[in-house]
């Protein structure tokens, strides 16, 4: 057998093996959700979506728990991703090539494996105790905040560092200065690649339960954040900011260590509510990419 045949036959062999690992991760995808929807359709509902945590399977809901998932989701938000993709654009077009950048890069990519438990202790000891914010939603949005931004770091610079330099130095020579360049061209051109970042990065945070336990997020929560919303001058509130919560991450695995057979029940539907909010927030991302690829001629 030459050698051209033997590197044909790798390569049927690796197609082969490719194959069958991703059909084997699909159908145990497909068998865990089949084994979810079977187990909790049953319990979802407009009592099960509008009742606070009870201790009779068949009374409790999650409204506590999916509103402070919202909540704690759009903090993580709106802290991660602006401090992450402005970080990311002043290593990439800022910032000199040193040994301090070096390092510092080192460091970000350490701190995308650190285990999420670390960043629970960090948020304890930062958040919750020398800042004071107690167990409260701000704690846990900024402790989540942290464990993502080296995630949507990472990625917005790979997304940046693929545009072309030529788009760069043909604006130079229309007389565009440094920010008109990445404001207008460079930004609008990597925002896929940021999206697809912010969608990993926000994908992980909402399923994230071991910081949460670990700050200490309430099990049990039979009311809701304060509204931002007021009814007296200057009509917003950010009290809710400051309040306990819970999360569905720690509802389910409340219900989970229940011994009682229709708490699993209630558990398998919060799993299906945190799937549709994971899969709300990835489409939004999906569809705002998806706005800018379009815009994008080269």
């Amino acid at each position: 057998m030459d050698r051209k045949s033997i590197n044909k036959w790798f390569d049927r062999a690796f197609y082969v093996l490719g194959l069958l690992a991703t059909l084997i991760g699909l159908a145990v995808l497909v068998a865990l959700l089949l084994d979810v929807l079977s187990d909790g359709l049953g319990s979802l509902g407009w009592q099960f979506l509008t009742s606070y945590p009870s201790r009779r399977p068949q009374e409790a809901g999650i409204l506590s728990a999916w509103v402070g998932t919202v909540w704690i989701m759009v903090l993580t938000g709106l802290l991660a991703i602006p401090v992450g993709i402005m970080a990311a654009i002043h290593m990439e077009e800022y910032s000199k090539k040193n040994w301090l950048t070096n390092l510092i890069e080192i460091n970000i990519a350490n701190l995308a494996g650190v285990p999420s438990i670390i960043y629970g202790l960090l948020g304890l000891g930062l958040f919750v105790r020398a800042m004071q914010l107690d167990r409260s939603i701000i704690a846990g949005a900024a402790t989540l905040a942290i464990l993502v931004m080296p995630i949507v770091i990472m990625s917005a610079r790979e997304a940046l560092r693929a545009i072309p330099s030529s788009i760069r130095e043909a604006s130079y020579a229309l007389g565009a200065t440094k920010w008109q360049i990445i404001r207008h061209q460079v930004i609008p051109a990597a925002m896929p690649g940021i999206m697809t970042g912010i969608i990993l990065a926000m994908s992980r945070a909402v399923g994230e339960t071991a910081p949460l336990i670990t700050i200490g997020a309430l099990t049990y929560v039979a009311f809701l954040p304060t509204s931002p919303i007021s009814s007296e001058f200057p009509f917003f509130s950010i009290q809710g900011l400051f309040d306990p919560f819970t999360a569905l991450p720690i509802q389910i695995f409340n219900w989970v260590s229940r011994p009682q057979k229709g708490f699993h029940a209630d558990a398998a539907g919060g799993i299906i509510v945190l799937l549709i909010i994971t899969f709300t927030m990835n489409g939004l991302a999906v569809w705002i990419r998806h706005r800018y690829q379009k815009k994008i001629r080269w």
